[in-house]
């Protein structure tokens, strides 16, 4: 005789990582695409114009720390405990 398997439920999918990982995953993520965002442009049309604004506080400073901070929050995001 065959079991009814209709009261049963099917087995959960078990992920690597919990929600709030993957939620920090796509917050360093973003951050990471922000950072090289920023980092664009201060070129010239001309090439034998030199322009300097390619080495201004934005692309020089702030962007790179802005990558950095998501890739911190990357390794954050995959050494956090999924509840």
């Amino acid at each position: 005789m065959a079991k009814n398997n209709s009261s049963q439920k099917p087995p959960k999918p078990n992920f690597v990582f919990g929600k709030k990982n993957y939620l920090f995953m796509l917050i360093g993520l973003a951050f990471i695409a922000l950072g090289f965002i920023l980092m664009t442009g201060g070129g010239s049309d001309d090439p034998n114009v030199f322009n300097p604004a390619i080495y201004n506080f934005r692309r020089i400073r702030l962007a790179p720390t802005i990558v950095l901070m998501g890739f911190g929050i990357e390794i954050y995001a995959i050494l956090r405990k999924p509840e």
